[in-house]
């Protein structure tokens, strides 16, 4: 998909979902546009975990459309949604790791599963691993690794059939904070060097305002600053959703929320 394609690729609108003790979701409403990263803000039970799952084809709304690649998943059959799944990456909090099976393994997962051909396998593999820079941990298993490390696994596992859209839950959440800009940058890197786009829940809002405010240079192969409007100049954009009693408080770029007098907003700021 064209990044000069203003199309959604993931659409909410007034999105209900609720359980036996009530609504989580009441009415919540976002896009995001191809290359964006949305960030899902929120407090403890506010929904931003049930939203990946939705985005997902996960679940399925009680009330309200999402619609992702231009597919409303309400409508879709099971095996339409089994097909459709294999276009989205999710990154689930705390990796959700195979313990019994080697980092390759847990990679090749997906592929397997579609009876892709063993040498191409073991090429993609190797390929995302590198990518993620664990190639030397091909035959490891995941009790061997860091959390970080078990993190990055998660990301290529996430990566190996080459989706336009990864979603993430909670990438970083309980590691330190070198490990947690590790994965931010590689993160960055998806974004800017794969055009990949993304829905991203975080409760550490200082990896939001990095990816909103730096970027990753090919040629420099390094990240750098990149200004405000980064936007403006075609690049991806980085725009926050603040989900609040079921519904959107918030959306906005990383100043607006930086310059809003909003009392709510602020208790995410500090």
């Amino acid at each position: 998909m064209s990044a000069a394609n203003s199309e959604p690729v993931i659409s909410f609108d007034d999105v209900h979902l609720g359980f036996d003790e009530g609504d989580v979701l009441r009415g919540l409403s976002f896009q995001v546009v191809p290359r964006e990263t949305r960030v899902l803000v929120g407090e403890t039970g506010s929904g931003k975990s049930l939203t990946l799952k939705l985005a997902a084809g996960l679940m399925q709304p009680s009330e309200g459309h999402v619609s992702v690649l231009g597919r409303d998943l309400g409508s879709m059959t099971e095996s339409e949604l089994l097909a459709f799944r294999r276009q989205i990456g999710f990154v689930f909090q705390e990796g959700a790791l195979f313990d019994s099976m080697s980092v390759a393994d847990n990679v090749a997962y997906r592929l397997n599963e579609d009876h892709v051909d063993a040498d191409e396998i073991e090429d993609r593999v190797r390929e995302v691993l590198r990518f993620v820079e664990l190639e030397e941990a091909y035959d490891k298993l995941p009790d061997e690794l860091s959390g970080g490390m078990r993190r990055r696994v998660a990301i290529a596992r996430a990566l190996v059939s080459k989706p336009p859209i990864v979603l993430y839950d909670s990438p970083t959440a309980g590691l330190d904070p070198v490990t947690s800009q590790t994965i931010i940058t590689l993160i960055m890197r998806l974004r800017d060097l794969q055009g990949v786009t993304s829905l991203l829940v975080t409760h550490r809002l200082q990896d939001a305002f990095g990816l909103a405010n730096y970027r990753f240079d090919a040629a420099q192969n390094r990240v750098v600053h990149a200004p405000a409007d980064a936007s403006r100049n075609g690049r991806p954009a980085t725009n926050f959703v603040v989900i609040r009693d079921g519904v959107s408080y918030f959306q906005g770029g990383p100043q607006a929320m930086l310059d809003s007098g909003d009392a709510y907003l602020k208790k995410f700021l500090v």
